[in-house]
């Protein structure tokens, strides 16, 4: 898959395609909803599926500030898309220039003149161009002038996850922002991942028999709500079942917030500096601050044994 981080990355000989725009934080399954039916057209007719993305999250630069936890990223996104078969990525570079250009514009800068669409594949909540003002009606009229078609695909809901509320980023980080990992994962069609660097944290959790990777998170990282969660520790590509604790450690009267992994029944990892990703699959318990270090490593352990029954149930279902 090619992936392209600006207009002037897509090759001069490119052809038709057809195309999806969007942030797709996540690549959730009501994205993939959006990016399959973009793949299975493309296929038909014999021309790459692109989709366009945007970095950084508009909202940052249209609202300083306000730039919502990432539930993936980039790298991560195109790692996903490309598994459902896309041709090609498309990050755009989202400036405040960028922000102000008008709906028309945007299309024929972007859809016609680089990418030459042949079709354009869009939920119905799909807007573009300056302040949003452009949708999927105005889209299709652009297509009339343009030469592209529109197809629109209605959003994913599920009666599980949100009480029936359509499948979005936004849901999906509110249920992660409360721990509810498993509702998340019903969203995301895969457990929720944490990236990061391996670096060197306290080693309390080596002293009492159970040493941790502690993760320094990328920035705007979607973290679980403080507690003990099953999961996977992944180290150059293997999987390994962890107990994953994540907060400020109460016990030691911390105040730093950290995401730290326990590769079960794993010793002698040497970690420090490699890039891992540690997937939540269950929420175990909230965090505690105990009696004393004893009462600590009992539940420790307990909780050990909790996440390796969820993760081999898991695993064997």
């Amino acid at each position: 898959m090619q992936c392209w981080r600006g207009l002037e990355d897509i090759p001069d000989d490119w052809g038709r395609s057809v195309v999806t725009i969007g942030s797709y934080d996540g690549v959730h399954r009501g994205h993939q909803l959006i990016i399959g039916r973009a793949v299975e057209r493309a296929r038909e007719l014999g021309v790459p599926a692109v989709v366009v993305t945007f970095d950084p999250h508009p909202s940052e630069v249209v609202r300083p500030g306000t730039h919502p936890p990432l539930l993936a990223p980039h790298q991560r996104r195109a790692e996903l898309m490309a598994a459902l078969g896309v041709d090609a990525v498309l990050i755009l570079p989202f400036t405040t220039e960028f922000s102000k250009l008008a709906p028309a514009d945007f299309i024929a800068r972007v859809l016609v003149d680089q990418l030459h669409a042949q079709l354009v594949i869009e939920g119905p909540n799909f807007r573009f161009g300056h302040r949003a003002a452009g949708d999927v009606t105005l889209l299709a009229e652009l297509g009339a002038t343009y030469d592209y078609r529109v197809e629109v695909i209605d959003l994913f809901v599920s009666g599980e996850a949100g009480g029936g509320e359509p499948f979005s980023s936004t849901l999906t980080r509110r249920l992660i922002a409360a721990g509810d990992v498993g509702g998340a994962a019903e969203i995301l069609g895969r457990p929720h991942r944490v990236e990061g660097i391996v670096v060197r944290g306290a080693q309390r959790g080596r002293a009492l028999g159970f040493p941790t990777a502690n993760v320094e998170t990328l920035p705007h990282t979607a973290i679980p709500a403080d507690g003990v969660y099953a999961g996977w520790l992944t180290v150059e590509g293997e999987a390994m079942p962890a107990a994953i604790s994540v907060g400020t450690n109460p016990q030691f009267d911390a105040t730093e917030r950290t995401v730290e992994a326990y590769a079960i029944d794993r010793v002698g990892l040497d970690l420090y500096g490699l890039h891992v990703a540690v997937d939540f699959l269950a929420y175990v318990r909230g965090m505690l601050k105990f009696d004393s270090v004893d009462d600590l490593l009992v539940a420790m352990a307990a909780d050990v044994k909790r996440c390796s029954e969820l993760i081999a149930a898991y695993e064997g279902a």
